[in-house]
């Protein structure tokens, strides 16, 4: 297992995190603390959670099954969902972000949150309101890091912008949907996370399942997984070639004699600014596969036929500026202007 720093902070993370959705959903307190067990043995010290998953179950399942061990994890939670039905149980707001936190804190039996994130875009509260409270939580110690996850490029720059010039807390660490299908934010948001020094953690690095081997091209629906009780992959955000990219992979794996989750998540892994990928799992069976995708590199070839099938069409303004350096070059060889 490799570990890697987050973003420009000192935490060190290891690349694969274990994600927690599936604890209270499919998987019971029994399974829970094998997978745990498992990712701690293979090197994992990351563990993803939410206090929307499950309504809070996760987080207390993930509390119990570290237990004594919860010295060698770093525990990363998330707050924006509703956790009650009063207007002021979700959302961004001192006033829940303040009850939030000290509900997760009871849930994962510790006194302090190594990363929180905003779950997601709360237009009703003004930023620099949820980065004071923030910066309050790291202040007072309950908090040791923090992040976002799902923002826009724009709102992720006016949030650093805003923490350095009200010198409250920055974020390290950006939680979006990345993976061989959904390369979207290779367009903005790779470039703003390398310029503030903000560690990229993807979630849904196998979309859903839909990379993980299980399924072919045409095919939609497998018996015994997520798939059948539909709340697999998010079709709606997939590149639109997603049936040849999936051939692609499963071509490569077999050359690689790898599953094809370790190649897809391997590739996730490989890409410039990835802190860590979430990984989630039913079982600890199902786990042990997909460790294996830490501590090797994709073979160069192997990795560019993966780029090469799964890169995103060229959009303005890049598209049109792209070649603008070169234009420069040759005009001040030749003395033409560039138009």
């Amino acid at each position: 297992m490799d570990y890697r720093r987050m973003g420009l902070s000192g935490l060190k993370v290891s690349e694969i995190c274990l994600g927690t959705m599936t604890f209270g959903h499919g998987t019971d307190d029994a399974e829970a603390a094998r997978i745990v067990s498992t990712a701690l043995d293979a090197g994992v010290m990351f563990f993803d959670t939410a206090n929307g998953y499950s309504n809070g179950a996760s987080e207390t399942m993930l509390g119990r099954a570290l237990g004594k061990r919860r010295r060698e994890a770093v525990i990363a939670t998330k707050v924006f969902n509703p956790m009650g039905p009063g207007p002021n149980d979700s959302g961004m707001s001192r006033a829940h972000i303040m009850q939030a936190v000290e509900d997760s804190l009871g849930r994962l039996g510790t006194d302090y949150l190594d990363l929180y994130y905003i779950h997601h875009v709360d237009v009703q509260t003004p930023l620099e309101e949820m980065l004071r409270v923030f910066d309050d939580l790291v202040r007072q110690g309950k908090v040791r890091y923090t992040g976002c996850s799902n923002y826009e490029a724009w709102r992720l720059m006016e949030a650093m912008w805003l923490s350095d010039a009200k010198s409250l807390a920055r974020f390290v660490a950006y939680q979006p949907q990345y993976s061989l299908v959904v390369r979207d934010i290779e367009e903005e948001l790779v470039p703003a996370c390398a310029l503030k020094g903000v560690g990229i953690v993807a979630w849904a690095p196998l979309a859903g399942g839909y990379l993980a081997g299980k399924y072919k091209p045409g095919l939609r629906n497998v018996a015994g997984t997520r798939s059948a009780e539909n709340w697999a992959f998010p079709t709606r955000f997939f590149h639109a070639d997603h049936e040849a990219i999936l051939g692609e992979l499963l071509a490569v794996a077999r050359e690689l004699e790898r599953s094809p989750a370790q190649v897809a998540v391997r590739w996730l892994l490989d890409q410039p600014q990835v802190a860590s990928a979430i990984v989630g799992a039913r079982t600890a069976a199902q786990l042990g596969d997909t460790l294996a995708a830490a501590g090797w590199r994709l073979p160069e070839a192997a990795r560019a036929r993966l780029d090469k099938v799964s890169a995103l069409p060229r959009r303005f303004p890049r598209a049109m500026e792209d070649s603008m350096v070169e234009r420069r070059d040759q005009a001040i060889k030749t003395g033409r202007r560039p138009t």
